[in-house]
């Protein structure tokens, strides 16, 4: 568990002039509430240029703003007997195929239910493998996305997996469809990634961020969608989502980066309404990881596996004729 205190660092921007502190950290310091924030200002832990402040403080414009915060106090993941789909497994690793809406490992807000109780519960020996609050976890996918993932059950195979996965010698492939029917071919989509600027909820492409490259393939065509296969050369956070809305065609139902937009689903309901009030009731991005290739670090043998799309997935595919 990391036990140090955090520290932000923000400077106000100058069109912020007149805005009170605690509501200018309030948009920045999501998901913290006002509230917490004001707690954070009486309890000392917000400086403006080197000194204390109060929560109603009125800001110029250019000031330097640190926040201190206490270490998160995160309890450790406990086995939960939920019921796992296993592709593979044996006494180094396992291969899950994951199911929508499930979380990779506990955090805020999601501290049950996830694949890592899960884990713990069909493989106690984890317990601890590459760190307590993530055992045995050497990739992620995020909530919504359905598909395969990896997990060591010994640190010797967890340390390997992630060098493997840094050398970019894992595969991953994914299933995907997007709104918008005049993608290329084929192409690669190479733009860098980091937290969004204007919304740390998000990810962006930023000028200055980390390398990000993802490679796709048009599978299929319909009036005004589409469903990719892609494969990731980097694994940035979000990054085919993130990747795919930066090219305007955000993955169909994620609400997160544009998937949800009035304009396509304005389009889709002329059309195909009930298909709508499905995107709608889903609520979650059209994207599964389908494919996973890898060495295994422990026995040599080349293993590669692959997962069809979950129910909800094909049967929008087949409303969409994708």
């Amino acid at each position: 568990m990391n036990d140090a205190a955090q520290t932000h660092t923000h400077q106000v921007e100058a069109e912020a002039a007149g805005e009170r502190l605690d509501t200018w950290l309030t948009a920045r310091l999501h998901p913290l509430s006002r509230s917490a924030i004001k707690r954070r200002i009486e309890s000392g832990d917000v400086r403006v240029d080197g000194q204390p402040a109060k929560a109603g403080l009125e800001l110029r414009g250019g000031e330097h703003v640190v926040v201190t915060m206490p270490p998160p106090q995160t309890p450790l993941p406990q086995p939960e007997n939920i019921k796992l789909d296993i592709v593979f497994q044996d006494e180094h690793l396992v291969v899950v195929n994951k199911p929508a809406g499930m979380v990779v490992h506990p955090a805020r807000g999601n501290h049950h239910g996830t694949l890592v109780n899960a884990l713990l519960h069909r493989c106690p020996d984890i317990r601890g493998v590459g760190g307590v609050l993530r055992p045995g976890i050497v990739h992620r996918l995020d909530k919504g996305t359905s598909g395969l993932i990896i997990a060591a059950k010994d640190d010797a195979t967890h340390q390997a997996l992630t060098e493997a996965l840094r050398a970019r010698t894992i595969e991953r492939r994914y299933d995907a469809m997007v709104w918008g029917a005049d993608f290329e071919n084929s192409g690669t989509i190479d733009a860098p990634i980091a937290r969004d600027p204007k919304n740390r909820l998000r990810m962006a492409v930023v000028e200055n961020g980390r390398d990000a490259r993802t490679h796709f393939e048009v599978i299929a065509r319909a009036s005004f969608a589409s469903r990719l296969y892609l494969k990731l050369e980097t694994g940035r956070t979000h990054q085919i989502r993130v990747h795919l809305a930066h090219r305007k065609r955000p993955v169909i139902g994620d609400e997160l980066y544009g998937g949800l937009n009035r304009s396509w689903l304005d389009r889709l309901h002329r059309d195909a309404p009930q298909t709508e009030a499905v995107i709608r009731r889903l609520g979650r991005p059209m994207l599964h990881a389908r494919a996973l290739a890898f060495d295994h670090p422990i026995t040599g043998k080349r293993h590669d596996f692959e997962a069809n799309p979950p129910a909800d997935f094909l049967e929008i595919a087949r409303q969409l004729n994708l």
